[in-house]
């Protein structure tokens, strides 16, 4: 049995510039108050896989296929179904506001079973509920899938999630969201992030809109705005207005990983001071191989004298040299991550280093996993 034990030495982090400024539109910073996603979920199967799907002892797939093919007329009985072509998975979408019939949807396809890879099947149709249970979209198509896995006689090559994909455009919408917004004189702006700073910043850009209309602070995340007796047409003119304000930001700095596929995307301006990094492997190897005991003896037949099997057990231990490296004054997570790559460090021993920062308090910028 073999083991990789990474050890990695982070010294003298810090970083500066942790927000940098922008100029954005409202409708990029916040929304208003009722204009909401919905996230859809469905089950389905997929088919058209090459002996990657499900197995047997997966009895929901089996009772799935044989539920599918009865209602083309076909009826089977589940001991007869072998099938390792198809496999089980859950279907997951977001639906925006304002979503019409005809509207496309991506969406995102899992597998439930035991597949070893979708990479290649199709989903077929497959229904999508909302929370109340009704169904808003139908989804099927071919899958892709951002990674692969092969396996012979119990050895596997694997990169990234094979069981899990994507389909672009792969939802079709079938029943329209009911929205209710701006029916009344008074409506709600909400931030994505909440910050006192920018709460004031925008009630004074409002005001300045039109004075129609008036805008008060309730909190660092929400905005109240009343209009004074205006028709649709007009109130929605000032809504349009008020969207499209813009105003200087603070952008947090933010780093996104996705431990699926491996990548890591660095956003704003977070740039380090000196960073040290030492990246060493020690190797575990423990090997057992078994005796055979036979004892040299003479003496009545029934005596409790027998042949045993005795482990032999060795283990050892081997630590290869660390690796070094340094990143200069002023440095980005980019040079961070170009340096770690020249110590041969893996893409997800990058994500644990930089997840291992954060969690010590060293890294002070927003770290968001996929």
């Amino acid at each position: 049995m073999k083991q990789k034990l990474f050890i990695i030495i982070i010294f003298s982090l810090t970083i500066s510039d942790i927000f940098a400024s922008a100029t954005v539109k409202l409708s990029q910073i916040g929304r208003f108050e009722g204009i909401r996603d919905n996230q859809i979920v469905g089950y389905g199967l997929v088919v058209g896989l090459a002996g990657t799907g499900d197995s047997s002892r997966n009895k929901t797939t089996i009772q799935s296929i044989a539920n599918t093919v009865r209602n083309f007329g076909i009826t089977l009985d589940t001991n007869d179904i072998r099938s390792r072509n198809v496999a089980a998975v859950l279907v997951t979408g977001t639906l925006p506001a304002f979503s019409e019939k005809g509207d496309k949807l991506d969406i995102k396809v899992s597998s439930i079973g035991d597949a070893r890879s979708i990479a290649g099947g199709t989903l077929i149709l497959t229904p999508l509920k909302a929370a109340n249970n009704e169904i808003y979209a139908l989804a099927q198509g071919p899958i892709s899938v951002g990674g692969y896995a092969f396996d012979s006689f119990d050895s596997v090559v694997q990169k990234n999630h094979p069981t899990v994909g994507l389909i672009s455009g792969g939802a079709l919408v079938e029943r329209s969201t009911k929205e209710t917004f701006a029916q009344t004189n008074q409506i709600r702006f909400l931030l994505n992030e909440s910050s006192f700073e920018t709460v004031v910043k925008i009630v004074d850009k409002i005001n300045g809109v039109s004075s129609k209309l008036r805008a008060e602070p309730l909190h660092a995340g929400k905005i109240n705005i009343h209009f004074s007796e205006l028709s649709n047409s007009e109130r929605f003119k000032l809504i349009s207005q008020i969207n499209s304000l813009t105003l200087e930001h603070n952008i947090e700095a933010r780093v996104v990983i996705n431990e699926r596929t491996g990548t890591i995307v660095s956003g704003g301006d977070v740039r380090l001071s000196n960073v040290t990094v030492s990246h060493g492997d020690i190797q575990l190897t423990i090997d057992t191989r078994y005796q055979v005991s036979q004892p040299f003896f003479i003496g009545r037949p029934g005596s409790s004298v027998s042949t045993e099997v005795v482990p032999e057990t060795k283990i050892n231990v081997t630590e290869e040299k660390a690796g070094y490296a340094e990143v200069q004054n002023n440095a980005t997570v980019a040079n961070l991550v170009e340096s770690l790559k020249v110590l041969d460090v893996s893409t997800r021993d990058i994500i644990v280093i930089l997840q291992s920062i954060k969690r010590a308090g060293a890294l002070h910028a927003e770290l968001v996993v996929e």
